[in-house]
């Protein structure tokens, strides 16, 4: 199930912006005091940096990407989602506008 709607949150109001201007996202304060982030990637290849594990629920567009120590890539489109362990990194490659939530583990 796709993530349509976060109720009860704050939204920092500056965005964060990475990679050239490739990906923009905002954080979700959470009532319970946890984080996630929202945002889209434009077409690009880049590898991403991990401190805590993240599920990357893609809500909108499709994006290949492949996890640390791995040689495969997979494909993550609107409904679906995978997991990166805390100081890892994934790599993505998107053609068209990726956009996710990232849920803190």
């Amino acid at each position: 199930m796709t993530t349509r709607e976060i109720p009860n949150v704050s939204v920092t109001t500056q965005a964060n912006i990475y990679f050239g201007d490739r990906c923009v996202s905002y954080t979700l304060l959470l009532p319970d005091g946890s984080k996630k982030s929202v945002g889209v990637v434009f077409p690009t290849e880049q590898r991403f940096s991990t401190a805590q594990a993240e599920v990357m629920e893609c809500v909108a567009g499709e994006c290949e990407y492949r996890l640390k120590d791995s040689t495969d890539w997979h494909t993550s489109s609107a409904g679906e989602s995978f997991q990166v362990p805390a100081n890892a990194y994934f790599d993505i490659r998107v053609t068209e506008p990726y956009h996710y939530v990232c849920h803190y583990a």
